[in-house]
Order: C-alpha cells, then structure tokens, then sequence
C-alpha cells in the first residue's frame, strides 16, 4: 500500500487469490482499530458471481387471438400478460428474436424484460416469463450471439445470465459514455446493429434546453467491445429509433418542434452532418436552412404527429411489398409505406399509409421474423399519442396476399410526378384528371415551435398518362417545381375493377428530368 497524489493505493497481484474488507473512518477516528480488530474474517464473494434462486420464477401465459383476413393485412393480437404478480405494466418499447424465432424477448418503458415463446410454433398460445427489471426507462433491445443488449436512458446494458436459469443474474454496463442529465426529454432510443456487431441508437436533446453533452441530439456507434462511441451525426431534438439501410447508412426520425418546422424523416449517409436541432451540442453558427441536412421527407401532423422507427421489409411473405420501406406511427398507431428516391444524391420522396391498419397503441419498434416472415411490432400509449386503447400491446402483422392497393414507387420529373403500383390499372378511369388533387405548401424554420403553412396553393393538372405497363401514372404538372410539402390524392381503379383511393404526401428538393418514353403508346 502507498500513497499517490494524495490518495492510498493498495496493489494486488492479479495472480494472488485474495479476500479483502475495506473499512472507512473519518480521519483521526480513534474506534477505527479496536473495531477493525474484532470484525470477522473477509468473506468470499465468488458464491454471488454464480448467480441466485430467480426472483421471477413464474410463467404467465396468453391467448394468441388471430386477426381477421379480409383485408390488406391481418393482425394478430399477441396481448401481453396485462394481469401479473409484479403489477408489471406492459408499455412494450422494443423487440428482438433469440436464435430460435419462436422467442423474442421485448423491453418496457418501465424497466422490465420479457422473454416471450410460442410466436412462430403453429400454437393458440405464448408463455411469458419476466427475465430482468429495474432498468432505467428502456426504448431498445437487440439479440446478439444469444446475448441481449437493451438501451436505457442511463447506459447501453449486456444483461448476463449467469447459472442458466433464463433470469439475468448480472447488469453489465456494456457503455455509458451518453450520461444522463435530469431533463425529462433526453431519451436513449432505438438499438440496431451492423454485420461486424457495432451497436447504434440515437439520444435525443434537452428539448429547448441547451445541450450539456456532446451526445445530446446524436446517432451514436458503440463499438462490438462496448469501450468507444462515435457520434455520427449531430442535430436531432427527439430521434425515436433507427434503421441501418442495406447500403450501411442509416435513417433517423425526428419529432415537431422549437427549430423543426415540421415531422422528419433523416435519411444519413456520412458522419458529421448537420440535422437542424439549433438546441443540441455545438450546433453552427448559421441557423439557416441552408447549414442542415435536408430530409427525405417532411411529414405534416395530418399523416403522422409522431413518427418512431422505420424497417425495411426482408420477407418474400410480404409479396410485391418485399423490399420496401415502413414507417412505423407511434402518434397515429399506424404503418406508413415510404416512398423514396434519389436525385442527384439528393434523397427525397413521400410516405402513404398502409390500408385497413389501426393499432390499439402507438407502435415503436418492430421485426421480420426469419422463421414466418411476417411482422412482428410493439408498442405503447403515453404522451404524445392518439391511440391510447391499451397501455402496451404486441402484433403480429401478416400479408393476405390480397391485391397491394396503393403505390410502391414516386418519382418527381421536371414536368410531373409519377406513382407506380403494383398492379395494373384501368386505363379509361385513370386517365381522368378529376381523379386528383394535387397541393403544396412551404414550411418555415425557426426559433419556434412548428411552422405554419405558407404559399399554399392547388396545382394545375394538364394531362394524366399510363405506362405502357399499365401500371405507372404520371400527373402533367406545368408549374411543377420544389416545395417543402406536397400531397396528391387519387381515385383510380385496376384492370379488375378495384377502386383504390389514398393520399400521399412528398417533398420534392430536385426535379429528375423528365422522362415521357414509357408513356408514348398512350393516348
């Protein structure tokens, strides 16, 4: 033992196997060494390194209720064991499958995990089991080499089981280098993770408050050994999760408010970029609209007041849906087909919403499972939702193989705008121009909280096209040209006299140049 720069150490060899008790005293005591003198023996600690009898030990088990199939989609209902001895309520925050798909385990806004099995097994039935508790507001969870990672608020935790018994006997503190401070808003949300094994989520910023740390208002890359973080963007005021896109760049939402005009959706390729959030850490000094990264996409409060997480779709259950892009509606309890395109690597497009979906809750998070195919979400009701049926709830979302009645592809051309379908089209009633309305607007950045909207105006439509195909529309718009906001409603019908109607709302930063080949048997 010796003293360095005013502090006393005492060296241990790592090879020593050693039992130590520490004793503390304010200096000068005098009952210090008679005390010490007749304390027991050290005792060992490795019997608590094993892990314990669980504290949890019941399975609670629910009723898988089957959603009807006459639509779109069908969504099974996988109600959470709402009634249970802890008095656990279930505001569902996070998903992820262990390596055999029938488990998933799931996070709760109130600090519990659940292990939850029979998702994929054919049965009426799921067997729940309480597995960890305690943690600090969780809003993310990822399965990695069987080893569940979940962001808090606090810290990015490893939860250890340490003798088998499926309980977490140990809470690892895999990285805490976002810290946390007593604002309310600061969330830690969102847990994805590349093909190396790095971990992503995002951590919002005090609201309108100024930043204490550089991670406020971040995408965040925690390195597969949990000692570094990198932040990857700078900017964001309430970034409810994250998607690593197939090419490795990411997508981040954010949220209305004090210096964001409206909902966006932030699609990022590069580390260092500006997101518009003058109140997160070391912002620029120019404030204007043109020190930001553009989004692909605003989106008014009319189609979603609060945006979360958005998941690419990996199923070929999914039919013509397969490889499409899902915004995930935590204010509306909804799923929105995104629609995106690049011009000039500029990103922009629209979002539309997926039919016949209604949630009981917002929906925060979901996953494809690789055994079924089909969607499994969560979600919850707290502030800043419309759905607040139930306080948490957990779905299953299948494709009925009914015909996709809405538009999987946008494109914006120097003399219109063209949506294409999934199936083909009658030509008669959807060459009429009175089958839409197409509108615009403008948004304005600043200091407060939200924009209104400003040139508002109904533009002119001088002819409908059809592709050869039959299947992509394309609106002659002459005054046609970049704006903030627009929305094209329609009506039209397929070859098979379906009537499809539905409202789409795009930002155009770019126009394409216009492209009329497809178009010239028509007509």
């Amino acid at each position: 033992m010796k003293e360095e720069d005013g502090y006393v150490v005492l060296q241990i060899s790592a090879s020593a196997k050693t039992t130590i008790k520490l004793f503390m005293a304010r200096p000068g005591s005098k009952s210090l060494t008679d005390f010490v003198a007749h304390s027991p023996m050290p005792e060992s600690l490795e019997r608590y390194t094993k892990g314990g009898k669980p504290h949890y030990p019941q399975t609670l088990y629910t009723t898988i209720i089957r959603g009807k199939e006459d639509g779109l989609f069908a969504i099974d209902q996988l109600s959470p064991p709402y009634e249970n001895p802890w008095k656990s309520r279930m505001k569902l925050s996070g998903i992820d499958f262990m390596k055999n798909p029938n488990v998933g385990v799931l996070c709760t806004t109130d600090g519990d995990i659940w292990r939850v099995k029979g998702l994929t097994n054919g049965g009426a039935s799921l067997s729940w089991q309480r597995i960890a508790s305690g943690l600090f507001q969780p809003l993310g969870i990822k399965v990695l080499n069987e080893k569940i990672y979940v962001t808090c608020r606090d810290q990015l935790v490893l939860l250890r089981d340490l003798n088998g018994d499926g309980e977490t006997d140990f809470y690892e503190s895999f990285n805490h280098d976002h810290q946390v401070t007593d604002h309310f808003h600061e969330f830690a949300m969102g847990l994805q993770a590349d093909k190396e094994g790095n971990l992503y989520y995002a951590k919002s910023g005090r609201h309108a408050r100024e930043a204490l740390i550089p991670q406020h208002g971040t995408l965040l890359k925690v390195s597969k050994d949990g000692a570094t973080t990198q932040i990857i963007a700078t900017g964001f005021r309430a970034a409810n999760g994250v998607c690593i896109n197939p090419d490795g760049s990411f997508i981040v939402t954010d949220q209305q408010g004090y210096w964001n005009p409206m909902n966006r959706v932030n699609w990022i390729d590069g580390k260092g970029k500006f997101y518009g959030n003058m109140w997160g850490y070391n912002p620029p000094k120019d404030s204007t609209k043109v020190a930001m990264e553009q989004p692909l996409v605003w989106i008014d409060m009319e189609f979603d007041r609060s945006p979360s997480e958005l998941l690419w779709v990996d199923s070929k259950k999914w039919g013509p849906l397969n490889g499409s892009l899902l915004s995930f509606s935590y204010g509306y309890g909804k799923i929105q087909l995104v629609l995106p395109e690049d011009v000039n690597s500029q990103k922009q497009g629209g979002v539309i919403d997926l039919p016949g979906i209604k949630f009981r809750t917002g929906i925060m998070r979901g996953r494809f499972n690789p055994a079924d195919g089909q969607l499994y979400a969560c979600g919850m009701s707290a502030w800043g939702t419309s759905q607040t049926i139930k306080g948490g709830d957990f779905y299953r979302l299948r494709y009925t193989g009914k015909p996709v009645s809405l538009p999987i592809r946008l494109g914006a051309e120097a003399d219109g705008v063209t949506l294409t379908f999934a199936n083909g089209l009658d030509e008669k009633s959807t060459c009429q121009p009175g089958n839409y309305t197409v509108q615009s607007w403008d948004i304005r950045r600043s200091r407060k909280y939200g924009s209104d909207r400003y040139n508002t105006q109904t533009l002119s439509l001088a002819d409908v096209k059809l592709s050869q195909d039959k299947k992509t529309i394309k609106l002659m718009l002459p005054s046609i040209k970049p704006t903030d906001v627009m929305t094209i409603a329609y009506s039209v019908m397929d070859t098979k006299g379906h009537t499809y109607t539905g409202k789409v709302q795009n930002t155009i930063h770019q126009l394409r140049k216009a492209n009329n080949k497809v178009f010239t048997a028509n007509r």
